[in-house]
């Protein structure tokens, strides 16, 4: 349909779905927060400068984006990112929780697997303004700090048929 991925893309994110990525500076097994047979969160490799703890919740299974997502698996997708935001809220106080999701690359999409970020956001944080200097990446140990953190408050929160 609407699909852009190279020939013979090698999907990360199928890759730590089914717990074959190997361990690098991009992915570390203390990154996840959720995971059933359908829906993944962890945190994500790469933060904002005002706003870390970005988390990303994707599908087990392979969509590269909405237009391809069935809609029991956006449901699923919708109610861990709610208990995300939730946890988000209670494990660091923070004003809001941004939510966003790209498809194709007119719309920023550069992973081709459908995925949507939480993150965090405090007044004053000029979020997309911090877009020009770009994201960078967090260390592997930060990242499971920021994992626990979210582990402890989301346990309350998993999807209720899950």
């Amino acid at each position: 349909m609407h699909n852009h991925a190279p020939p013979g893309y090698s999907c990360p994110l199928c890759a730590i779905a089914k717990g074959s990525a190997p361990e690098s500076d991009m992915f570390a097994p203390t990154d996840a927060l959720y995971q059933d047979a359908f829906v993944l969160a962890l945190i994500g490799a790469f933060q904002w400068p005002n706003n870390p703890g970005n988390v990303v919740v994707v599908p087990c299974e392979h969509f590269e984006n909405i237009y391809e997502l069935p809609l029991h698996l956006a449901c699923r997708v919708h109610d861990l990112s709610r208990g995300i935001a939730l946890a988000m809220k209670a494990a660091w106080a923070c004003d809001g929780v941004s939510t966003r999701q790209h498809n194709e690359p007119a719309g920023n999409q550069d992973v081709w697997h459908y995925h949507q970020h939480v993150t965090p956001r405090y007044e004053g944080d000029n979020l997309y303004a911090t877009y020009v200097g770009g994201k960078a990446l967090m260390p592997v140990d930060k990242r499971a700090e920021y994992a626990a953190d979210l582990r402890v408050h989301l346990a309350g929160w998993i999807p209720a048929d899950a």
